[in-house]
């Protein structure tokens, strides 16, 4: 497919080719929701922890004698029941997981970067960078483009002066194109990428990376 590139000043100076297997391919939703609440799952460190009735402070004592008093029945002052008891259901520390295979996080991240670019939101800039290290030279690019929204700014590798010039901008993050994820991309309004970076994600994510899907054959019986 055909994706615009622009200079620093907003203007549309030419086009380049990028790969059809990473950026335009037919966006898989179930999948991308999949990766997402995967992603967001192993972030959870799992820590929330209570107390059961074996673990609180209270004597073991049965409360009152079973019958003859006319009285409910009651063992431990920790039941769960009692004001200062144990937690009956309460959490406790575990983990919160997912594993996907390969193939589900690169057709995820293809997916994301070909809705991006069927969108249009996906903005190829010529000269995409910030040698001196300074906010308002990446600030001025995206006043240039338009871009007011949560944003994106991925390089071909990383770039120290550019992530230190952007890490001042509210909803703004530079990233290599290696770092890509898929919480990012869904989040983000906008991707401003270098042409470098196109190259790179056609590297790790196009062409051989990419396994063809394989249906089943039935054998005739």
């Amino acid at each position: 497919m055909k994706l615009p590139v622009f200079d620093t000043a907003g203007n549309r100076i030419r086009e380049i080719d990028a790969a059809d297997e990473v950026f335009a391919i037919e966006p898989n939703g179930a999948v991308l929701h999949q990766a997402y609440v995967a992603q967001m799952a192993n972030r959870r460190a799992g820590l929330a922890n209570t107390k059961r009735r074996g673990e609180v402070a209270g004597s073991t004592i049965k409360i009152r004698r079973q019958k003859g008093l006319g009285r409910s029945r009651q063992g431990s002052i920790r039941a769960p029941h009692h004001v200062g008891g144990g937690s009956a259901h309460g959490p406790k520390p575990h983990s919160f997981a997912k594993q996907l295979p390969r193939t589900m996080k690169r057709l995820a991240l293809r997916s994301a970067l070909s809705n991006h670019a069927r969108n249009g939101s996906l903005l190829v800039v010529d000269g995409l960078a910030a040698p001196d290290g300074k906010t308002r030279t990446v600030q001025a690019i995206l006043d240039a483009l338009k871009v007011d929204r949560r944003a994106i700014v991925i390089s071909g590798e990383h770039d120290a002066a550019l992530s230190r010039a952007a890490r001042n901008i509210d909803n703004v993050k530079a990233l290599p194109a290696q770092n890509l994820n898929v919480v990012d991309l869904v989040n983000a309004h906008h991707l401003v990428m270098s042409e470098d970076a196109v190259r790179r994600c056609e590297a790790l994510w196009g062409g051989a990376n990419v396994k063809p899907q394989r249906g089943r054959t039935r054998e005739a019986v």
